[in-house]
């Protein structure tokens, strides 16, 4: 007789979709419990935390940190599709700056490769990388 109790793994589409629920509420130990400890997060090259980051602590620190170091992010809308190549998550929402109060539209795209419940790694696209990346420079020079 086997005592270990099997859990099933979780959806990898649910497991995105539970990863975009913590983002919007700002949880960051729920966001890290759903990334991989060595997950790999590819971001637009254009942008001021653009390249490839590796591992829990460096998405926080230079995606996370990044982002809401300059400006509030709210999540208006998620939307997850399941497929061959992954799981597929659109993000729409806005930023506002906390310097000038500028609001910029954000539209993102990316592409999770979910196994035994955790987030691998999340391939990035936003709509508008060199605009968004001017948003950020004219939050950022405001400080100065």
């Amino acid at each position: 007789m086997n005592d270990r109790i099997e859990t099933a793994p979780q959806n990898p589409a649910d497991v995105v979709r539970a990863l975009y629920d913590a983002l919007a509420k700002g949880d960051v130990p729920g966001v890290l419990a759903l990334l991989a400890p060595e997950v790999i997060v590819d971001e637009p090259a254009q942008l001021p935390y653009g390249g490839v980051h590796q591992g829990r602590e460096a998405f926080v620190r230079s995606v996370l940190g990044a982002m809401t170091g300059y400006a509030d992010v709210a999540i208006t809308a998620a939307e997850v599709f399941q497929g061959p190549a992954g799981v597929v998550g659109t993000l729409t929402g806005t930023l506002t700056a906390h310097t000038t109060g500028e609001r910029f539209p954000l539209t993102m795209v990316e592409i999770h490769q979910v196994e035994n419940g955790a987030v691998h790694k999340i391939d990035v696209y936003t709509k508008n990388p060199h605009e968004l990346a001017a948003f950020y420079a004219r939050a950022e020079a405001a400080t100065a």
